[in-house]
Parts: structure tokens; sequence; C-alpha cells
């Protein structure tokens, strides 16, 4: 039977009903944002609060990142990546010629041009991303759960590779980043348990931690519940229109839950939701692997990022975090766990003293858009359909803006910034 939770409900009996499809952290976002506008809300989730993508993510608030991951470069690195099946990119064979559509666009967006716009459009989002999670964590009491602006060190391993960078970091900082360069002496005194192979580093100065994510997500969840918000388990599969227009959700055990209005965001699922909303995304998943090991005697103070070898090390509140990379290969295929094994092994060169005892691999599925900005949308289709999906290796960031923005879509406001950058049909 699908689970059901809700708490005592001090929303008006006469409030309109929005469904959220997706109980992930842009889920629970959006939902919380649709309560502050005085909707009676639902969350529906095919599994359990929390459980996906948001769960084992790196804890990062990368609120520095409006570098898409396509950059001017890429064309000429992707086929050196391919080759490497444990590389920062690889790709699952069988799936390529699903992947093309995605892939071509990809390469389409890392044109200078392009960049320079998509960066613009995503330093829109992030340079909000601190205000609008105040807002949140002071709602739902999460202030110890968060570090804010402690930074983030990204380490390289010599000077010309940091020169590799310059574009990256001159592009981001035109974009309103504040980045301060390090010496080696700078970076062993921030974190003397690295290995002495790093020539220099940058310091990324607003970004934040979260010490748990599965903890962020859960604490939200519980002041949406608290709040009078509701909970089913219930994976849908389609819609039931009256008039025209989408009115109920239907699912696999044969329910139909009624809405006046609908927000898709369930990660990297949304895309056949979308589809039978008469809308078309061009959203694929990237695999990301980590693997999470107790802190025996390895210490860090704050997030540290390899940017020559693309993974992340992220002290949490159970341990050191090390994870990255990028796996194409679609929802169904099995884990392949050397990715997370390959991964780790980077990770004790950086860091000698990580051991593997009582470590734990995880998977999971990053909802990706080819050119790295999310779907905060409504429906060009329908007036009370409305998405909140895409958002790559940025969910965790992005997601109270996410939430603010969908609820000022919703309730027809206006929105902080121009949302015609992440429209759904924008392809």
């Amino acid at each position: 039977m699908p689970q059901t939770t809700t708490k005592p409900d001090p929303t008006p009996s006469n409030a309109q009903k929005a469904v959220v499809i997706g109980a992930g952290i842009v889920g629970v976002n959006v939902a919380l944002a649709l309560q502050d506008k005085g909707y009676d809300v639902t969350i529906l989730d095919r599994g359990e609060p929390g459980m996906g993508a948001s769960f084992g993510n790196a804890g990062g608030l990368a609120v520095t990142e409006c570098a898409p991951i396509a950059m001017p470069g890429t064309l000429m690195n992707v086929p050196g990546w391919l080759m490497d099946p444990l590389g920062p990119l690889s790709v699952r064979w069988g799936y390529l010629p699903k992947m093309l559509p995605w892939l071509l666009r990809f390469v389409a967006a890392s044109s200078k041009s392009r960049v320079e716009q998509i960066a613009t459009e995503l330093a829109a989002i992030l340079n909000r991303a601190w205000d609008d999670y105040d807002h949140v964590i002071a709602t739902a009491g999460l202030g110890d759960a968060v570090s804010k602006k402690e930074g983030a060190m990204a380490v390289y391993r010599s000077e010309a590779s940091r020169r590799d960078d310059d574009y990256n970091i001159d592009l981001r900082r035109r974009n309103g980043v504040s980045l301060r360069d390090l010496t080696r002496d700078e970076v062993r005194d921030l974190e003397p348990d690295l290995a002495d192979i790093f020539s220099c580093g940058v310091m990324e100065e607003d970004w934040g931690r979260v010490m748990d994510p599965y903890k962020i997500v859960m604490g939200i969840y519980k002041c949406f519940l608290d709040r009078g918000g509701k909970f089913q388990t219930a994976e849908v599969t389609d819609f039931v229109y009256r008039d025209g227009k989408p009115r109920a959700a239907m699912t696999t055990s044969g329910d139909q839950i009624t809405f006046d209005q609908v927000v898709v965001a369930c990660g990297a699922w949304s895309k056949t939701l979308a589809k039978r909303l008469g809308s078309n995304a061009l959203l694929d998943t990237e695999r990301g692997y980590n693997t999470t090991v107790p802190y025996h005697d390895a210490k860090l103070s704050r997030m540290v990022i390899c940017a020559d070898d693309s993974f992340v090390l992220t002290p949490l509140e159970m341990g050191i975090r090390v994870g990255g990379a990028v796996e194409l290969g679609g929802l169904t295929a099995a884990p392949n766990y050397k990715r997370a094994k390959a991964l780790f092994a980077k990770g004790r060169e950086v860091l000698p003293k990580l051991k593997s005892e009582g470590g734990t691999e995880w998977m999971g599925f990053r909802p990706s858009m080819p050119n790295s900005k999310p779907v905060i949308s409504k429906s060009p289709v329908h007036q009370n359909v409305f998405f909140a999906f895409g958002h790559g290796h940025l969910g965790l960031t992005m997601a109270a803006t996410t939430g603010r923005l969908i609820s000022d879509l919703v309730t027809g406001s206006e929105t902080p910034i121009n949302m015609t950058p992440y429209r759904i049909n924008r392809f």
C-alpha cells in the first residue's frame, strides 16, 4: 500500500491544491515555497524522501560554479576521456545512440559565445542562492547543519595546469565570483594533511558545505510536514485531463491524486512525465560515483577540489566523501563501482591518511541538461503545469532559489530574474 504522511493542516480549507512530483532537495524546496504562498501541497515520490541523487551528493553549496560543464576545448578532450573507462567522462557504448542528441547539444554549448552567455545565466541563479537558502535554513531550523561561506579550495599539481584554468577562473570572476589565488605554502597551511604535490591553489571564497546532504533534505521535508504538508509514496505514470487540462496524477496503484497545479521535480525521471504533459525535454543522466569513509586519522577543514583529476573530497558529518566524474549510461544499467574505486585511489594519493575501512560506495543519477542550465519553467502547453529539474551538479546549490522561482511562476508573481533562459522548450 502507498505510504501517506501528514501532520495537522494549518492551510485554509479553500486553499488551492498543488502536487509536487519528487521528494529530493529540489522537490522539498518547491513544496516549502508553495506552502509559503498558501497552497495545500502534497509531495509524491516513487521512493522515500531524499533517497535519490540528494542522498549521496558531494555536499557542496557551490555558488561559485557558474562555468558550464561544456567549455571551449571540450570537443578536443572528449575522445581521450571516452577511451579511458575510469576517466573523468565515460559512456556506456550501448547507450550511445540514445545519448547522441544530448551529446550533440553538449558540444554545441561549448563554443565560447555560448559559454559566456550560459555562465551569465547560471550566475543569475547562483548569485541568489545564499539569500534564498537563508530563509529556508531559518524556517527549517537548520543553521547547525550548514557551514556557510567557509570556502572551497581548488588545488593544482603544477603552475601550468593552473594556467590551463585561466579562462574558467576569469569567466567566473567576471560573473561576480570571489576567487583568491594561493601559493604552495598557503595550500599546505590551510590543509596540512594533503600530500605535498600541489604547486598552487585557488580559494573559492563564497562556497559553503552541508554536514549531511540527506539530513538537509529531511530537515526541510519535516518542516514541510509540520506546516501541514502531505507526502504519499506513489509512482506517477500519467495524468487525467478535464476540460483540456491535467487535473489529477495517475499512479501505478490506480490512484488519481487531484490538483489545481502540478510541478514535475523528480530529477532524472522527469523526462517521461514532461512528455506526458506535452513537453519534450533534452534531459539525460550523469551517473556520479563516490566513496565515504570514516575519518580515522585524515583531516580536512573544507571541501577540496582536485582540479587536475576532476574529483572532490568533502569532510561531512559521517566522514570524508571522495567523488566526482561523469558516466553517461542512462537509468537502467548496473553500477560500475570500479569508477568509485578509481576515484578513491586518487583520493588516497591526495590525502594519504585516508583509509578504506568502513567505507561505503554509492552511485546516483544527476539529471542534466546539455548546456548545464536547469529547467525552471511554466509549461508552454498547460497553464497549471510547471517544471523544476535538470540541475546537474548544482541541485543542492540551486534548490532554494528554484523553489522561490517556481512559487513565483505558480502564483503569477514577478520573478527576481528573467526566466526565459530556463524554459523547457529552449531547444
